[in-house]
């Protein structure tokens, strides 16, 4: 029934859904709460599952409602046809969007810190900036990630052009060399923006459907492995500055793993798929990746413990040289030209001085499909789940040196299950609840070399399959532009460096220097005053007001932890005259606390001023630290 004012009144059921959504935000703000201060979360955990049971079911009610309703609704009163109803706006819920995340101030600072040290190092590297679209043709994305394609978040523009949001920086550089001709010469590139995957989010540990990514690649033909061992070198220097702790850059090479899989004898179109099983024994233990490779890629059970029997060895140039005697490994042809290039590349790693920081892990695949050589991902103690111990996650090794592959039991009869329609199956992955304590970081940067990328993108472009004579003719010599290279996760590293951040006090802005008045307002001298010092490079503030009192002007330099207070009297600036007061800082209790002191400040010459300021002890901390 229509309201007295001929307006309809929201339903309950309306009602419900928007508080029943804020309350979700709510408890999921308290979850993370508790999960951060290592309280029990079981509770918790309850309450939000049935808060979230609860709004589906409210959804589909109000479905109901408005179908059985939408007759009657017709039939306004006095049967005028003209009579429309006008829907209240539902309660708007501010929150952003799944897997997606305000910065605030204090939070980007840091972020700023880490931006500023990666595009340090790769301009110090040599390289050169590129920025690419946000979003691609979808024609351009398609058939380069594997099994990681479902991820891709799809759009549609209104002229029904078919785009997609790109999934790394990899493949729009590969377009970008493709489209300037594929001949692009001995080039160093760095890209530093967002990228989007439609993944189950992760947000305390940095694994998010937004997140910022930061990509240096070589691209033209260069002398083996020498580009190869530059990231390497590039990528250490990057993380040893950076406080993510001790690191670990796993290595490994996809001919070789290619040539283990074929002697294995692994069916030529199950390769990619098992090479992505493989890659999941970082967090899976080796009994899971089995089943998944037998059970669900249907790959003989016992090609897959011979697989295992390679996959268990890491180590360093002594494992490349015991597999370099593998009689096996070294009469194939693919598995023989990756061991060559290793070698090649341990003799550059050792000139490079990082020898100690890689891992030759003959359990690292790399899901993606455009790899064609070395491949790499750095992993620091957080990477993997809680609890889950690397050295476990493959089968022990047997004490007979060359054993005889073992007979499996064959696998009891899987009763199958009826699979959801693909909505259904969107949605409910879409809702699948994480347990975040339970999930690591992962890796915080990999990469590897693609040889044959951009060559795909120009027999593409000539309408031709690469592996055609029309195709090959299309990627020119060598069949395209060769290229290696790495993306680093900013947001995981974020998620690695901002609780230190914290910890140690860091600051929330790079204010140097607020310009203060006592007495009369002197707010032309202020200005006069900031502007000069800003003109000199250095940051400085005031309070914008005409005649603010001296305590509002010390408490708004202390909210943002300036060091220098700069205080301007009518009597000291006709005497050309300033009063600087240094001002530190201190944590007590895990707060931040002003060190008091009986220090007055020191009158200073305004002609000298700014030399003054550079030479004090003070300025070079707070000018040149990171806390």
């Amino acid at each position: 029934m229509a309201s007295p004012s001929g307006s309809e009144q929201p339903s309950a059921t309306t009602l419900n859904i928007a508080q029943l959504e804020a309350e979700i935000v709510v408890q999921t703000t308290k979850f993370n709460e508790l999960r951060l201060k290592g309280e029990p979360l079981d509770e918790s955990k309850k309450m939000l599952s049935d808060l979230k049971k609860s709004l589906a079911l409210a959804k589909n009610i109000g479905k109901e409602k408005k179908e059985k309703g939408e007759g009657d609704k017709k039939k306004v009163e006095g049967g005028d046809q003209q009579v429309q109803e006008k829907k209240k706006k539902e309660r708007l819920l501010l929150k952003t969007a799944k897997g997606t995340r305000d910065y605030g101030p204090a939070e980007m600072f840091c972020r700023e810190h880490i931006d500023r040290i990666i595009k340090d190092t790769f301009t110090t590297f040599g390289g050169s900036c590129l920025d690419t679209p946000v979003f691609e043709r979808k024609d351009v994305l398609t058939d380069k990630y594997g099994e990681d394609a479902k991820l891709i978040f799809d759009l549609k523009d209104q002229g029904g052009e078919e785009l997609a949001l790109r999934y790394d920086h990899t493949v729009p550089l590969a377009r970008y060399v493709a489209m300037i001709g594929g001949t692009a010469p001995q080039s160093k590139i760095w890209q530093v923006g967002k990228v989007y995957r439609r993944d189950n989010p992760v947000m305390s540990k940095g694994r998010m459907r937004e997140f910022m990514q930061a990509d240096f690649d070589i691209t033209g033909q260069w002398d083996p492995m020498i580009p190869d061992g530059e990231i390497l070198s590039m990528l250490c220097t990057v993380l040893s500055k950076l406080d993510v702790g001790e690191f670990t850059i796993k290595i490994n090479h996809r001919k070789i793993l290619d040539g283990i899989f074929e002697v294995c004898g692994v069916p030529s179109d199950k390769i990619r798929s098992i090479s992505s099983a493989v890659d999941k024994l970082d967090k899976l233990p080796w009994s899971e990746v089995k089943k998944e490779m037998t059970e669900e890629k249907g790959l003989d059970p016992a090609v897959a413990d011979k697989i295992g029997e390679y996959v268990k060895h890491k180590g360093g140039p002594e494992l490349l040289a015991l597999l370099e005697a593998n009689e096996a490994l070294s009469s194939n042809k693919s598995a023989k030209q990756g061991l060559s290039e290793m070698s090649i590349l341990f003799g550059l790693l050792k000139a490079y001085k990082i020898l100690d920081k890689i891992s030759f892990d003959m359990s690292l695949a790399r899901g993606l499909d455009y790899y064609t050589g070395i491949i790499y991902e750095a992993i620091v103690e957080a990477s993997a789940p809680p609890g889950f111990k690397e050295a476990n996650a493959l089968a022990a090794p047997p004490s007979d040196p060359t054993p005889a592959p073992p007979t499996p039991a064959p696998a009891p009869p899987q009763k199958k299950k009826s699979k959801p329609s693909a909505p259904a199956a969107a949605a409910e992955d879409d809702e699948k609840e994480i347990d975040e304590s339970q999930v690591g970081v992962g890796s915080i940067a990999a990469g590897g070399r693609y040889d044959g990328l951009v060559g795909a993108f120009l027999a593409g472009a000539a309408g031709a399959d690469p592996s055609s004579k029309e195709g090959k003719k299309a990627m020119g010599p060598g069949g395209g532009t060769p290229c290696v290279g790495v993306s680093i996760g900013v947001d995981r590293i974020f998620a690695l460096v901002w609780p230190k951040w914290v910890e140690k006090g860091g600051r929330a802005k790079g204010t140097m220097v607020y310009v203060m008045s006592a007495g009369d307002g002197l707010l032309a001298e202020r200005v006069e005053l900031v502007t000069e010092l800003r003109d000199a490079g250095i940051k400085t503030d005031f309070l914008a007001k005409s005649k603010p009192k001296i305590a509002a002007q010390f408490a708004a330099g202390e909210k943002d932890e300036v060091p220098f207070a700069i205080i301007l009297g009518a009597d000291e600036l006709k005497a050309g005259l300033v009063t600087v007061k240094e001002q530190r800082w201190e944590l007590v209790d895990g707060k931040k606390v002003k060190i008091e002191s009986a220090d007055k400040g020191t009158q200073v010459k305004r002609a000298e001023l700014l030399e003054w300021l550079q030479g004090t002890e003070t300025w070079k901390e707070w000018n040149t630290g990171i806390w």
